[in-house]
């Protein structure tokens, strides 16, 4: 009788185990990328000029397949002063996205002593960073805003070429 119960139970904790992968890829491939699903790269170069300004370029951009796995969210409390946001949006101005780029003039590094560990801000006259958005067809005006003590400063506007 035990024999015939362990017999029985192995089907059924297998038939259960598939059932549970159908219903969480219910398309049928789990690792199939649709047409829609890309990401766009954009490739900044900061400088920083002898009276302070900063100078932002868009080197390059880029295109391709996939899919972000996460998205890092925009929160205003989070902005400091240098901080840069990044916001892609429509040709007519609505935003679709924004990110956070912690200062990067000014990037914090970690030194290691033996007392232990310790931060430092770094200043650099020129660096460069990028930022990666999920890609939308609707997407025609790259801006870069500087956080100051007065609020957002506009330091890089461009559409984007595709």
């Amino acid at each position: 009788m035990k024999n015939l119960l362990n017999w029985l139970m192995i089907p059924v904790f297998l038939l259960c185990s598939f059932q549970e992968k159908n219903e969480l890829y219910p398309s049928g491939s789990a690792s199939a990328i649709t047409k829609n699903d890309r990401i766009i790269y954009l490739f900044f170069k900061a400088d920083r000029n002898s009276s302070g300004n900063e100078k932002v370029i868009l080197q390059s951009s880029r295109i391709s397949d996939g899919k972000l796995k996460h998205m890092p969210s925009f929160d205003r409390n989070e902005i400091q002063k240098g901080d840069f946001v990044i916001t892609l949006a429509e040709s007519g101005g609505k935003e679709i996205a924004r990110q956070l780029v912690k200062d990067p003039l000014n990037p914090e590094l970690e030194v290691y002593e033996k007392d232990g560990i310790s931060r430092h801000k770094a200043s650099l006259q020129n660096a460069e960073f990028s930022a990666r958005f999920s890609y939308s067809e609707n997407v025609q005006l790259i801006k870069v805003e500087k956080a100051t003590d007065s609020g957002l400063q506009l330091v890089f506007t461009q559409k984007l070429q595709r």
